[in-house]
């Protein structure tokens, strides 16, 4: 089964990486999980000062509003699909992630399968 691990960061450092982890950290999960053989897709994302948001009101228009956005805590850093036998295994995945260290966090979701 499929499973997205969304990593948000909740302190970030000053080259907007995740403050409580380093690259070698990252290196290492990122082996890890191609090693294992579960990855399906994983990036990391761009600065947050980058971000875009759309919206589109009841009468269709669109509003468009450049970054960052103070209205959160977090910030989406990235995220994996892994592909693994069931939610226990990627629930140990998403543990082992540098992002689920100190102030982050890893959001583990179901990938939906319409074909089933």
């Amino acid at each position: 089964m499929k499973y997205m691990l969304l990593i948000n960061s909740g302190s970030i450092d000053e080259n907007g990486g995740a403050a409580e982890c380093t690259v070698e950290d990252w290196t290492a999960y990122d082996k890890a999980v191609r090693d294992a053989g579960i990855l399906v897709s994983g990036e990391s994302l761009a600065d947050l000062v980058t971000a875009t948001k759309v919206q589109v009101g009841p009468d269709g228009e669109r509003t468009v509003t450049d970054g960052p956005f103070a209205e959160t805590r977090e910030v989406l850093g990235g995220f994996y699909v892994i592909d693994v036998p069931d939610l226990d295994v990627a629930l140990d995945w998403a543990a082992r992630c540098p992002g689920a260290r100190g102030s982050g966090s890893v959001v583990v979701r179901p990938v939906a399968d319409f074909g089933a």
